[in-house]
């Protein structure tokens, strides 16, 4: 029986060194160009935030992603992840190591030194794949993080813009209602001048006054918002909030829409979605090694090294020695320790996929929304030029009538009213228009143009 047993052990170390007579290479892992380097991103690169045509934003892009302190935690977790790999990769190489002692003895009487050196060498044999595996999949962990990167600059790009956009819009409000502002402030004039002279009564002069006050009530609330807008575009670029960034004047234009027939794997673009796929590779590179886990292992072991009292001959041949030694473990009873692992493993797995399944729906429901939105908020500006159109037209009518006096001011003032708001709401929804671009973008992981 022993002669059995002896014989199964040489059989499977003979088939391990001949299945592994090549020794898997250290991986070569290198980080992509353009992930750290804000300059030549990816989100700039694709142009699609040159397309808003505005050298303001793209300045502020660059800025934020070279400084955002969120992004660079993310760069963090890129380089975690790669060094996770290059120590996977290293379980399939020998490992080497140095001895070294000096030891004191009593050898009948004679008391002497004893130097010792050495080098200690050991592999195991990758025989079922397990180490392999492992390296696998934490390489495809690293291109999933690194993609998680990729998605988290993207996102960086894409709030920036829309940050600067609602910034832009404030301020733009902002001026807006101060013309409001002024025009109450010249009925407030006018009614206690008529007020003094009897023309008007106690109530009409209150109307006024309480609608004045209303207006530097919502004036105050505006000149917040947009000091509130401008700290949140300061905080993405990772300066100081201060609410003191200096923005243009307009909103830009928004670029067109994509054509009719873009294929569906343009989606395959997107970052977030390549990082499921990959996550979904590395849980079926974890479940193989789980599996391999419960085969024998075998390891390889040689000892090389010398003995000697006197420095100068330590390393003579004659007092070098060497020993290759063989070690199969064949897992017996564990507890049931390595099935838990594969029954996790093949848990994760499951998971990877049907995260894959919910990041690839929600991509494509992104990416309906933001059309769909696109075609909404395009009917509702055409509608809302026309209404503007309309208003301009009734309150030069009513200006005339006023310098003829056939129409009291309050009725002036309301129609001139109705069409700053309409100006208001067309403004709001321009810079709608201007984030539907950017989820549009966001949707398709970039640039729609294959």
């Amino acid at each position: 029986m022993r002669h059995l047993i002896f014989g199964g052990i040489l059989l499977l170390l003979l088939t391990a060194c001949t299945a592994t007579t090549k020794i898997p290479e250290h991986p070569q892992i290198e980080t992509p160009r353009n992930w750290h380097q804000s300059g030549d991103s990816n989100s700039i690169q694709n142009g699609w935030i040159a397309s808003f045509e505005d050298r303001d934003l793209n300045q502020l892009v660059r800025e934020a992603v070279d400084n955002n302190p969120d992004l660079l935690a993310s760069a963090s977790k890129v380089d975690r992840a790669r060094a996770l790999a290059a120590q996977a990769g290293a379980a399939l190489t020998p490992t080497v190591g140095l001895t070294a002692g000096m030891a004191r003895a009593d050898n009948q009487g004679a008391i002497g030194n004893r130097l010792e050196a050495g080098l200690q060498i050991g592999w195991e044999v990758d025989l079922w794949g397990r180490l392999q595996a492992g390296r696998d999949a934490a390489g495809e962990e690293y291109v999933a993080a690194e993609s998680d990167y990729r998605f988290a600059e993207f996102s960086l790009v894409a709030n920036t813009a829309k940050a600067y956009f609602v910034s832009i819009e404030a301020k733009l409000q902002e001026q807006l209602y101060r013309t409001r502002l002024k025009n109450l402030e010249e009925t407030l004039r006018i009614v206690s001048v008529r007020y003094e002279n009897g023309m008007v009564s106690r109530q009409d002069l209150a109307l006024a006054q309480s609608d004045l006050s209303a207006a530097k009530e919502r004036m105050i609330t505006l000149d917040n918002v947009s000091r509130n807008a401008t700290r949140s575009v300061e905080l993405l670029l990772g300066r100081y909030p201060s609410g003191m960034l200096n923005m243009r004047s307009s909103l830009p234009t928004a670029p067109p829409l994509p054509p009719a027939g873009v294929p569906s794997e343009i989606l395959e673009q997107r970052p977030d979605l390549l990082a499921a796929e990959r996550r979904v590779a590395a849980s079926f590179n974890r479940l193989n090694q789980a599996k391999a886990a419960k085969l024998p292992t075998i390891s390889l072991t040689s000892n090389i090294g010398g003995a000697s009292s006197d420095l100068s001959s330590l390393l003579n041949p004659a007092n070098v020695a060497w020993r290759l030694a063989a070690n199969l473990l064949a897992p017996i009873f564990d507890g049931g320790e390595r099935q838990a692992r594969v029954d996790v493993a093949s848990a994760e797995q499951q998971q990877a996929l049907a995260n894959y399944t919910a990041v690839a729906l929600a991509a494509f429901g992104q990416v309906e929304t933001a059309l769909d939105q696109g075609v909404t908020l395009a009917a509702r500006a055409a509608e809302l030029d026309t209404a503007l159109e309309q208003a301009g037209k009734a309150y030069e009518i009513a200006k005339l009538r006023y310098q003829e006096g056939e129409i009291a001011l309050f009725e002036l003032l309301s129609i001139q009213d109705r069409m700053d708001q309409t100006r208001s709401n067309l403004l709001a929804i321009q810079r709608l228009q201007l984030d539907q671009r950017i989820n549009l973008h966001l949707a398709l992981g970039g640039d729609w143009k294959m």
